[in-house]
């Protein structure tokens, strides 16, 4: 049946002439009010109201979705983690040979250039490096490989090696394994991991060199993207604070490589001098030990007195006057001097830093804990303190 009801049966509001309303209820047009369209249920009916967002219900649902997303988020950091550690030694260095790529900028050198003359310089040290450890290492293998028959027939003439066959039968355990293949196995799957996890070093060696030639390379454009993250209001501080920081990770990094090859390139001209074997090797050992911050040289003289002390006590007393004369001049006269405009942390803040990131990371992290705690310092002096004081 057709509706014939008139249009005009149910006059709206905009059909009611205006001299039909009161003066009283008239308004400005300049004022008159918007009125929200009345909801019209539409063919699939009229909509309810909002899920009450303060419900048990939609509370715990969401509650839960989010430890389901942080739980999520934990195991893929934790499964990134080395990734994540190569990307942050990466940087890391990056920062301290920034310091050499200005310097070589102010000399009249493109950035490019600049760049690729620091890592050819780096090339060189490694290579170098290399050169001197490779020898000596694949020398005395060789000589252990030509002595392995003779250390074996002095173990079997061992009067105490017989008394333990007497009791528990070892030889004869050692050719039963040998005949059953159980020995062979285990010795060639520990050579294999062992390959592995050299395998494994050069691949993380060659990472971390691409990516810190990368950074090296693209460092103010990635600091400019990280600054242009911050609000504008506050991007000017920032940036001068990030840059100061910047600066005293670049001094310490480089600051830090300086005295520890001082201190090998030392080392090996005592050690050549008293007589102590592997000289070379020592002091790359001490070199590298020496970039641990705080004992990293003590650690180093340790290795060298051992050493001396298996050649002759008297080269080891030698040695240790040596470590315990040069670690004073070290302290009070070589690391003033280098680390006078790069990092001041006290004393009892280092050590704390440095056990610290050598609890979370190793090695790598008390490299890295000092300039950090710097960094923290200057945003505790810089930002922290003069709020709390305009508080």
């Amino acid at each position: 049946m057709t509706d014939t009801t008139p249009d005009d049966a149910f006059p709206s509001a905009v059909d009611v002439p205006a001299e039909d309303v009161p003066a009283t209820e008239r308004e400005s047009p300049s004022v008159v009010p918007v009125e929200a369209a009345p909801t019209i249920p539409g063919a699939f009916g009229t909509p309810g109201k909002p899920l009450n967002r303060h419900s048990p219900f939609y509370v715990g649902l969401f509650g839960g979705l989010g430890l389901i997303v942080a739980y999520g988020l934990a195991q893929l950091l934790l499964g990134l983690s080395q990734v994540l550690t190569l990307l942050v030694l990466s940087l890391f260095l990056a920062l301290g040979l920034d310091p050499v790529v200005r310097w070589l900028q102010r000399r009249g050198l493109q950035r490019r250039y600049a760049v690729l003359g620091v890592f050819v310089g780096v090339l060189a040290l490694f290579a170098g490096v290399v050169a001197v450890i490779a020898p000596p290492v694949v020398q005395e293998a060789g000589q252990l490989a030509t002595q392995a028959p003779d250390y074996a027939q002095d173990l079997l003439r061992n009067p105490t090696l017989r008394r333990l066959d007497e009791q528990y039968g070892v030889i004869d355990q050692v050719t039963q394994r040998l005949q059953s293949g159980s020995l062979w196995t285990s010795v060639f799957g520990g050579v294999l991991g062992a390959g592995k996890a050299v395998l494994s070093g050069f691949f993380s060696a060659f990472t971390v060199l691409v990516l810190t030639m990368y950074f090296t390379a693209s460092l103010p454009s990635v600091k400019a993207s990280a600054y242009r993250l911050v609000p504008r209001s506050r991007r000017e501080r920032f940036t001068v604070i990030a840059e100061e920081i910047s600066r005293r990770v670049g001094g310490y990094v480089i600051g830090q490589i300086g005295i520890a090859t001082i201190n090998g390139i030392l080392s090996f001209v005592m050690m050549t001098i008293v007589g102590i074997p592997y000289p070379a090797v020592l002091a790359v050992t001490v070199g590298v030990l020496g970039l641990i911050p705080m004992v990293g040289a003590s650690l180093g003289a340790l290795v060298v007195v051992t050493v001396a002390a298996f050649d002759s006590w008297t080269a080891a007393v030698v040695v240790a006057i040596y470590y315990l004369v040069y670690q004073q001049v070290e302290n009070y006269v070589i690391v003033p001097r280098v680390m006078n405009r790069t990092v001041a942390v006290p004393g009892a803040i280092t050590i704390v830093a440095a056990l610290a990131g050598a609890t979370l990371l190793g090695v790598l992290g008390a490299l890295m804990a000092i300039p950090v705690a710097a960094g923290l310092l200057l945003i505790y002096s810089e930002v922290v303190v003069p709020r709390q004081q305009n508080a």
